[in-house]
């Protein structure tokens, strides 16, 4: 079963700690959209930044296209 809370920002620490003691709750924070935003954004100047520095190969616009 899946369970989503919502804690308090205060409380937090406190419910995660005591969740973890059991081993048959596992805990996967969600992440907000901002968050994941910024994670994309991280991750495609990453990947440009290699394509720039010849270690990875783009693709054209039109292939991108194409694929759509």
């Amino acid at each position: 079963m899946k369970v989503v809370l919502d804690i308090k920002d205060n409380k937090a620490d406190f419910i995660l700690d005591w969740l973890k003691q059991y081993t048959y709750v596992k805990i996967k924070p969600v992440k907000r959209p901002k968050e994941k935003l910024i994670s994309d954004l991280k991750e495609a100047i990453e990947e440009v930044e290699l394509i720039e520095a010849g270690k990875k190969e783009g693709k054209l616009l039109k292939d991108l296209l194409d694929e759509l």
